[in-house]
């Protein structure tokens, strides 16, 4: 078993489809496709697993809540806003990463079809 795993950012495997959950619609009608790469038990730290992959979503708004997980995101393609609920909005595009901590709580809104590498602890 290799303890190195490169990213591929197109995966040939068939990705997990689904929709955006009716309590978590804002605007528009989103789907996602999620391409898992790869899971492992965290050997330290309160994390019980942590998932890396890649995700892409259509265009629509939704409510983001992360309860205790924590996420890093890297943008591959297209375009997002995210908005912290009492807070700042940001814009993000290919290239851009950035950090969702545990309680988080606002809106993401795909504006062009996104995706995205994922590494997702929780």
């Amino acid at each position: 078993m290799t303890l190195l795993i490169p990213v591929d950012t197109a995966p040939a495997s068939e990705p997990r489809c689904t929709e955006a959950a009716e309590d978590r619609l804002i605007e528009g009608k989103p789907s996602y496709k999620t391409w898992d790469l790869d899971a492992a038990l965290a050997e330290a730290a309160p994390w019980g697993k942590i998932r890396t992959g890649i995700w892409e979503a259509t265009p629509g708004t939704t409510v983001s809540l992360k309860g205790e997980t924590f996420e890093f995101c890297h943008i591959l393609s297209g375009l997002c806003r995210i908005s912290e609920d009492g807070g700042e909005s940001h814009e993000f595009g290919p290239g851009d990463s950035f950090v969702m901590k545990p309680g988080f709580k606002g809106s993401w809104q795909t504006i062009e079809t996104v995706k995205k590498i994922f590494v997702i602890a929780s």
